[in-house]
């Protein structure tokens, strides 16, 4: 793996086009001059047009176009939730939640994230957030008090419990497909230093909104005397609702068992609690689906799909892999980092799928006489695996387009009429991304090259 390897990217002149659509793109978005869906939609476009993509390669290829197991796993849970939220379910949480931490905003604050990260361990983070983001908005608007840091919490926290399980987060279903890892593993690996990592972003946030977060006496007393269940406007429907993301949520969690994607788990429940609902039209829920932000992932997915085919993330990860000379610890180091930067700024699921052809290959120059599993399993080659989940995973945590969640929950917050801006969510994603991946580079080093267990 060697500088020379990479040169021939740099002389190619799509590589250099795409390059430079993708800085376009991610500067316009950052300095929120135009909304983030056209400058994805015509950055897309400009991909194809330019021919870095072809039409086919954009809409049917999986290793550079659109994404659609995530298109339609988004789409499928924005009809489920639209068609619980009449029945006053997010409501009754959010009385039920507020009452629990007994109106106090903090401790309503630390509830929320750790429900959230518990929820995004089990399910994934995507299907989390956004249960989780309509019944954020309500408890805020009970309060009185302003909902950004909530979200902006409850997001982090998503992506902190994803990082624990196989499930949790798409890098990790795709590290544990190519590296043929199983739900335990994962579990066994990555569990306990989640469950660090969530004792001290407790601490975090307390020390950056616990004195921010204050609401008057009388709006926490209104909340307590509340009746949760007069929140309830259709228990028919809730019934149905509530069978209906049951079954979604089982077979998200035995999808792999199953043999199914969860998005099509995710499109035949809505598909099912359509057919169970009393709506004959399906026009206003429909309408009511997150479109900018469907529409910004996949001008997101094509724009990065570009950069990937003509290997600027792979130029960039031979030139990472270059620097640490076969030193497996500092491979491991300098893989977290990197990983967790370039997942802050490009989405972690093209990343990912770069990143694993790269260290299969590096193992095989390693362990030339060694295969399959034997191959990918080999001791000194774990840790690297770890490293890739957690740098990813948590990488995503530095900006607003860092992971699927954050990009839900700033386009669901938009709609509200609270707008977080690009650079408001990295004034608090990063500090706190640092802050978990420097305790996870701490664990790596104790746990597979201290004491080696």
């Amino acid at each position: 793996m060697t500088h020379e390897a990479a040169q021939p990217f740099i002389m190619d002149t799509a590589f250099w086009t795409a390059t430079i659509i993708f800085l376009m793109a991610y500067a316009v978005i950052v300095s929120e001059k135009i909304h983030k869906t056209i400058v994805a939609i015509f950055c897309a476009s400009l991909m194809l047009v330019l021919k870095i993509l072809h039409q086919h390669e954009a809409f049917h290829v999986e290793e550079f176009g659109v994404d659609w197991n995530v298109i339609f796993l988004l789409i499928s849970m924005m009809v489920i939730i639209n068609l619980m939220r009449p029945t006053g379910v997010f409501e009754y949480i959010a009385i039920k939640s507020a009452k629990w931490g007994r109106g106090e905003p903090f401790r309503i604050m630390a509830i929320f994230a750790i429900v959230t990260a518990v929820l995004s361990a089990l399910l994934d983070n995507v299907t989390t957030v956004l249960l989780i983001t309509p019944v954020t908005l309500l408890i805020a608007d009970a309060l009185e008090v302003d909902p950004i840091p909530y979200l902006i919490s409850c997001v982090l926290a998503s992506n902190i419990g994803g990082t624990a399980t196989l499930i949790g987060d798409p890098p990790n279903i795709m590290i544990a497909s190519k590296a043929q890892l199983n739900f335990m593993d994962f579990i066994y690996h990555l569990s306990p230093i989640v469950i660090i990592i969530m004792v001290f972003y407790v601490f975090a946030i307390k020390l950056i909104w616990g004195k921010k977060l204050v609401t008057r006496d009388e709006l926490k007393q209104r909340i307590m005397s509340m009746n949760e269940n007069e929140a309830i406007k259709d228990p028919v429907m809730l019934k149905k609702s509530l069978v209906v993301l049951g079954l979604v949520l089982t077979g998200f969690v035995f999808h792999g068992a199953l043999h199914f994607q969860p998005a099509t788990v995710a499109l035949f429940g809505a598909g099912l609690l359509l057919l169970l609902s009393k709506t004959h039209e399906p026009h206003h829920i429909l309408a009511e689906v997150e479109w900018p932000t469907i529409f910004f992932f996949i001008g997101l997915f094509i724009i990065v799909g570009g950069v990937v085919k003509v290997g600027l993330i792979k130029w960039m990860s031979v030139q990472v892999l270059d620097i640490t000379q076969g030193n497996l610890f500092a491979t491991s180091m300098v893989i977290m980092w990197f990983s967790a930067f370039a997942s802050a700024i490009v989405d972690n699921i093209p990343y990912v799928a770069t990143m694993n052809p790269l260290i299969v290959d590096m193992a095989g120059q390693l362990w030339p006489d060694l295969s399959g599993v034997q191959l990918l399993h080999h001791p000194d080659l774990m840790p690297i695996w770890w490293s890739l989940a957690l740098g990813a995973c948590l990488g995503g945590n530095g900006s607003a387009i860092g992971a699927s969640a954050n990009v839900i929950v700033v386009g669901m917050s938009e709609k509200a009429g609270k707008k977080i801006s690009f650079m408001k969510f990295m004034a608090y994603g990063m500090p706190l991304m640092i802050m978990t991946v420097i305790i996870s580079t701490v664990y790596v080093w104790l746990r597979y090259y201290v004491l080696k267990i």
